[in-house]
């Protein structure tokens, strides 16, 4: 099950496969035709009150990933990671982000909840 990340700020490559944003706030500065992303999964990103206090404080990310776990354990959340999953079982799945750190934003806690 190929999962890769990628920044949306990056160029998008033939080598993505089926694109999808994980962000709950269209990122900055990118118009819907420059991400070329295949789906938006809005809802799937951190609750607005979990994405404030993170702030992306790395001191903060062992914590964010126990409270952002627990919000994809709802079951509407394990529906939309069962359709990445499908996603990923037919091609490679590539996961868009915009925070600037390549290591601790929400992509990464998605893949790692995929695998």
């Amino acid at each position: 099950m190929p999962v890769q990340l990628k920044r949306v700020y990056e160029t998008p490559a033939k080598t993505d496969g089926v694109r999808v944003l994980v962000d709950r706030v269209w990122p900055r500065g990118v118009t819907k035709q420059a991400a070329q992303v295949d789906e938006w999964l809005k809802e799937l990103g951190p609750s607005n009150e979990l994405r404030q206090w993170f702030n992306h404080e790395i001191a903060r990310w062992p914590e964010f990933q126990t409270r952002y776990r627990a919000e994809l354990s709802a079951q509407d959340q394990q529906a939309r990671l069962q359709h990445l999953r499908q996603i990923a079982s037919d091609g490679t799945l590539t996961l868009v982000y915009s925070a600037k750190d390549t290591d601790h934003n929400q992509a990464a806690v998605i893949a790692a909840q995929l695998a």
